[in-house]
């Protein structure tokens, strides 16, 4: 996704000047000059699609890790289905249920939207674990300390602040 979008940034210049990005449908019709307007906007839809899966597969596998990781049970992609049964269950039983979800969803860019400001207004809480981990599940020579261990909470405290902020700006509450 990353790539079509540095493309379509080069080639806002290509085919006339006054470009107006307000959409996710100009942003494929800006690569229309150099890939033609069909294939502009297959190289971006796949790259949606790509992006959309990638994000799903990410979401649904860390969910599932960490509740495998809270219940003590196996919790990996390196264990076979027969040894960790619960966590592929799991893993399909969620990719199932978010594709249920966006299937029924009325506007797919309203939950986009809704999805976004939810994780920015959540950031806090993952955030908030991984610098528990750190410090807590890290073996003792690798836990931060001294410094580096100020500066971890203080970036992951102001990531989370800018996330919430943003969150609440984007749900229009701030």
């Amino acid at each position: 996704m990353c790539a079509v979008l540095i493309a379509a940034a080069a080639t806002l210049g290509v085919g006339g000047a006054g470009v107006n990005l307000s959409g996710v449908g100009d942003v494929s019709r800006v690569l229309a000059p150099v890939l033609g307007t069909e294939l502009g906007r297959l190289v971006f839809a796949l790259a949606i699609v790509g992006a959309a899966l990638v994000a799903a597969i990410v979401v649904s596998l860390a969910a599932v890790w960490g509740f495998g990781e809270v219940t003590g049970r196996h919790h990996s992609l390196e264990h076979h289905p027969i040894e960790a049964p619960a966590f592929y269950a799991l893993f399909t039983a969620a990719i199932l249920c978010a594709a249920v979800f966006v299937g029924f969803a009325p506007d797919p860019i309203e939950l986009n939207i809704g999805v976004e400001v939810l994780n920015a207004v959540l950031l806090p809480i993952p955030l908030g674990f991984l610098v528990l981990l750190a410090f807590q599940a890290l073996p003792p020579p690798h836990r931060p300390r001294g410094l580096y261990a100020y500066t971890v909470i203080v970036v992951a405290a102001l990531t989370a602040g800018l996330g919430v902020c943003a969150g609440l700006s984007g749900a229009h509450l701030f």
